[in-house]
């Protein structure tokens, strides 16, 4: 049974939704656009549907909680993909926002608003923190919980103050897909078994 490689994303708004497609056309992959929501609207097992029928991975996925304490609709479903016998997560994107519920995950690493890698959390804007190997965010409850081979915390997908624009080729986010696709050891655009044996392509 072959494994689609998935890599999670915890924002799900307009601005994230532009940015990770941006960037996973850049790489070769896909993404699961309607995988968009504030909140997420789809379950965990029609967004494994959904990666299952991509073409291309790897595959980005986008989950939110709009705001809600605890383990709410996005986590549920992203718990779900993530825990999926037939899903292999490459990394995470945990993306930072200014929650007051003091929902945090722990990271590995973090990608600042300048495209600078550190071993301290960031804010929203993408401004290093203070704490080190940690961020608070909005749809991070279950992070660490899970067996993630890389989270990257970042800032807000798609603006930090207008530097990861999509126009702009979402740079700071690029980055951080780049790390987890370096760490994993793959990059984009790998075909289904069956598609490459045959030679097509999409």
């Amino acid at each position: 049974m072959e494994k689609r490689r998935v890599i999670l994303v915890t924002d799900g708004d307009e601005f994230a939704c532009r940015a990770i497609e941006r960037v996973a056309a850049d790489v070769g992959g896909r993404c699961i656009s309607c995988s968009r929501g504030n909140p997420t609207k789809l379950s965990g097992e029609e967004l494994v549907k959904l990666i299952l029928q991509t073409p291309h991975d790897p595959v980005f996925v986008m989950f939110d909680d709009c705001g809600a304490i605890g383990e709410g609709a996005g986590e549920e479903a992203l718990r779900y993909v993530a825990t999926h016998e037939q899903i292999e997560v490459l990394g995470a994107l945990a993306v930072a926002s200014n929650t007051h519920q003091h929902e945090w995950t722990k990271v590995h690493v973090s990608i600042d608003r300048d495209g600078v890698m550190t071993e301290y959390g960031v804010d929203k804007e993408g401004i290093r923190d203070l704490d080190v190997g940690r961020i608070n965010g909005d749809t991070v409850y279950c992070l660490d919980q899970l067996n993630i081979p890389l989270i990257v915390g970042i800032g807000d997908i798609g603006k930090m103050g207008r530097r990861d624009r999509a126009e702009h080729g979402a740079p700071i986010t690029r980055k951080a897909v780049e790390l987890i696709l370096e760490r994993s050891g793959g990059h984009g655009g790998k075909r289904k078994k069956e598609d490459a044996d045959s030679g097509q392509s999409h």
